[in-house]
């Protein structure tokens, strides 16, 4: 396994809350998730960094949003 370094990360309520409701809502850590947010977003980089686009589909509305990463 790599080696592991521990980091300490400080989060308002509202982003405690938030992790917290993301973990109980998807049976995982909170240390989980934000390992998946990290890869998450670490693919997001990549990908809007050689020009594709981020988008979100409602099929039953038919329509389609982008998604702006700044």
């Amino acid at each position: 396994m790599a080696d592991k370094k521990q980091m300490t990360l400080n989060l308002t309520d509202r982003e405690m809350t938030a992790l917290g409701q993301l973990a109980e809502a998807r049976d995982l850590s909170k240390t989980q998730v934000i390992r998946q947010a990290i890869r998450l977003y670490q693919t997001v980089v990549e990908r809007t960094g050689r020009g594709e686009k981020l988008f979100f589909e409602d099929e039953q509305k038919q329509s389609k949003a982008e998604l702006m990463v700044l």
